[in-house]
């Protein structure tokens, strides 16, 4: 964990994407409308293969109380913790655990992906914790488990070999009175996520998880606490089981991009500025294998660090996203 950070706090969050089931229920699609009352174009909910899932908060939560969140939370220490070395023994020696290099130049990180974690005393790079850190949050607050069997060591160092494809990431089943034990011990001190991948010798996938993005929270609009959130993207061939916590999530939702994005315009639920973003460029790729193989094939370009902008006018806030193609959003 990054201590010296004094504004924010770190985070990592998880776009997770699934193939459409029939009959699975989702939000209603109505077509948007932009500030001017014209119709704002997006793909129809049709035209989508897949499914997002969204979790809204609690409406008593201290942090965007009742908006509807990707799957996420702050950073913990055992994300670093110096155990997981154990873990991936077998990964050891390829550099950073068999996650492939990133072309952007060290200067041109976000410094969540750039800091020098073994100078902050943690042998486990950024990458890597703040991957371990998405998995483990998705657990927690959706129970989509994203791990892979430790005996699937030598498939998954062999596929290190063709750095042109990634593979759809395939749900581990477990029974789930063991799932449901797991994961209270896991909400209710993180450091169990690495305790029950050595019992249940499995392994975090972070290698299904490609880096999509860096958000920074704004000032004022959101409460006291700030997170620098590291955004990652990963895509499932089938939709997992999923099970929301009983504390900070009131419910979770999977619906296509555009449904969303709709229901958003219709006031019919909130995202935040990030949220909208993410959700609007995923409006480019409704076939999932498109969004798969371009999430893979980007995320070895590193990414920029961004922070909405919020201004006041006309009494209503309004968020200015990067981009000059994006109209504002209106919150």
């Amino acid at each position: 964990m990054n201590t010296a950070l004094k504004q924010w706090k770190e985070a990592s969050t998880l776009i997770l994407t699934a193939g459409r089931r029939l009959g699975a229920d989702s939000l209603s699609p109505r077509t948007p409308l932009d500030g001017n009352g014209a119709a704002t174009r997006l793909p129809h909910s049709s035209e989508f293969d897949y499914d997002v899932l969204l979790l809204k908060r609690s409406a008593k939560s201290t942090f965007m109380p009742n908006a509807y969140v990707f799957p996420g939370g702050m950073v913990d220490s055992s994300d670093f913790s110096s155990d997981w070395l154990d873990v991936f023994k077998s990964f050891l020696n390829s550099p950073g655990f068999g996650l492939r290099s990133v072309k952007q130049p060290v200067e041109n990180r976000p410094p969540i992906f750039a800091t020098n974690r073994l100078k902050l005393g943690s042998p486990i790079p950024g990458e890597v914790a703040l991957r371990i850190c998405a998995v483990r949050e998705t657990f927690e607050e959706s129970g989509v488990l994203l791990v892979v069997p430790k005996k699937e060591e030598k498939r998954i160092l062999k596929s290190f070999q063709d750095t042109r494809f990634s593979q759809h990431h395939t749900e581990h089943k477990l029974g789930c009175d063991e799932l449901s034990k797991w994961r209270a011990l896991v909400n209710k001190n993180p450091s169990n996520f690495m305790r029950m991948c050595q019992e249940l010798e499995v392994l975090p996938n972070i290698w299904a998880l490609h880096e999509w993005a860096n958000w920074l929270t704004p000032t004022a609009k959101y409460g006291r606490t700030r997170f620098d959130t590291a955004f990652f993207m990963c895509c499932l061939q089938e939709m997992p089981s999923t099970l929301q916590d009983e504390k900070e999530i009131e419910r979770f939702q999977w619906s296509t991009p555009s449904e969303i994005l709709q229901s958003y315009q219709a006031r019919r639920l909130w995202i935040a500025p990030p949220q909208f973003y993410e959700l609007s460029r995923m409006c480019r790729f409704p076939l999932l294998d498109n969004l798969h193989s371009f999430a893979h094939q980007r995320a070895t370009e590193g990414c920029d660090q961004w922070m909405p902008v919020i201004v006041l006018q006309d009494q209503q806030h309004i968020s200015l996203l990067p981009g000059a193609d994006y109209q504002p959003c209106l919150f």
